[in-house]
């Protein structure tokens, strides 16, 4: 996607020494555009914990680069097996709800093996991480070649009028490589000249819609309108939203999906008044060993400053400012889950489907077993 004309990937080797991985460091956004450069494994572990990236594909392609990080490092000890095996399970730990980042570093695992010295297996890591990374932008790009059509019969439907999207948290290019997964088939529809309108979610506790999806959605010329978490309900009883598409971080084979807290919400709200309500994610977020997602999703629990603090620009300067009293206890669930049944479809980079196993398993028969 483009910033003011440039177009960005959020995750990329660096040209000048492949052994350094650039970011954009999320925190910054969207006051300042800052890139940071990770140059160990601890770099790596340190940037997805604090949510320098975020998203269940970024962190999972992020995890990726870390692995080939992690191969450089492995051949600088007595044991490059051990060594990397321990960098795995580092990496795993990092962010335990989405499903993307164990998927990645299990796959480099697997690639790694294949290499019989240090430098053969540096060398395939490498690749493999950028091969992740232009699958995730493939599957995006797909995801939205697919999902568009969904936004393109509402709009004949209204006879060309504007469609309202709503969506929650930031599904976009910034949390995966490129396009995004609930943001794809909006920017699909506004590049065949298709009305669109986007009530954007603020996503508290750390406003990931307020301060990533808007600043996207804003350079890419996208109509939108920032709201209150609160506020999808009422939009909904009155008819101010067509359809509701949101990401995920997990979703099981029978369709429960995990994302960020107060998209159960949506989704019931959705429900009541009739809207349909889409999960747009790759096949690298879904999880084939489980099905009740409410059982056996585990939700991450971050720090209770997150709640407690909000963050922002105050004369021209990035500060917190404490919202609750100082005593106050909080707790900060990052996830929710919604159960399949809540679900319209799940707009995947093969076409969309229903969200039940048959439906799912119909797309990707491989996992039949």
């Amino acid at each position: 996607m483009k910033v003011k004309g440039k177009h960005y990937r959020t995750i990329w080797l660096d040209e000048a020494n492949d052994r350094e991985i650039c970011i954009i460091d999320q925190r910054k956004l969207p006051h300042q555009l800052e890139i940071e450069k990770l140059k160990t494994v601890e770099a790596v572990v340190t940037a997805i914990k604090a949510m320098h990236v975020r998203g269940a594909g970024l962190i999972g392609v992020a995890a990726a680069y870390g692995m080939y990080l992690a191969a450089t490092e492995a051949s600088r000890e007595n044991n490059f097996q051990n060594s990397l095996k321990l960098f795995a399970k580092i990496l795993k730990a990092s962010r335990p709800t989405a499903v993307n980042l164990e998927w990645a570093v299990d796959r480099q695992l697997k690639e790694i093996s294949k290499g019989k010295t240090a430098e053969e297996k540096i060398k395939i890591a490498k690749q493999t991480a950028i091969r992740i990374a232009d699958e995730d932008a493939g599957h995006c790009r797909n995801i939205g070649l697919h999902g568009f059509q969904l936004i393109e019969k509402i709009s004949k439907r209204k006879k060309g009028k504007t469609v309202n999207i709503l969506t929650h948290c930031n599904a976009g290019w910034l949390a995966f490589v490129d396009h995004g997964t609930a943001t794809a088939p909006i920017y699909e529809a506004v590049a065949r000249g298709i009305k669109v309108h986007v009530w954007v979610d603020e996503t508290r506790p750390r406003n990931q819609g307020a301060s990533l999806t808007a600043w996207e959605l804003l350079n890419h010329g996208v109509p939108h309108t920032v709201i209150a978490d609160n506020t999808g309900g009422h939009l909904m009883q009155h008819g101010l939203v067509d359809m509701v598409i949101t990401g995920a971080d997990r979703v099981t084979r029978s369709g429960d999906v995990a994302n960020k807290i107060g998209t159960y919400l949506k989704a019931l709200a959705a429900k009541e008044n009739h809207i349909p309500f889409y999960v747009a994610l790759p096949s690298s977020t879904f999880d084939w060993k489980i099905k009740n997602g409410v059982k056996e999703i585990r939700i991450e629990e971050r720090d209770a400053d997150e709640v407690k603090y909000i963050q922002g620009l105050c004369d021209g300067e990035i500060k917190k400012v404490l919202l609750t009293p100082a005593g106050s206890p909080a707790v900060n669930y990052g996830f929710d889950v919604t159960p399949a049944r809540l679900i319209t479809g799940l707009i995947t980079e093969r076409g969309i489907c229903k969200a039940d196993e048959r439906s799912i398993l119909n797309l990707f028969p491989e996992k039949k077993k």
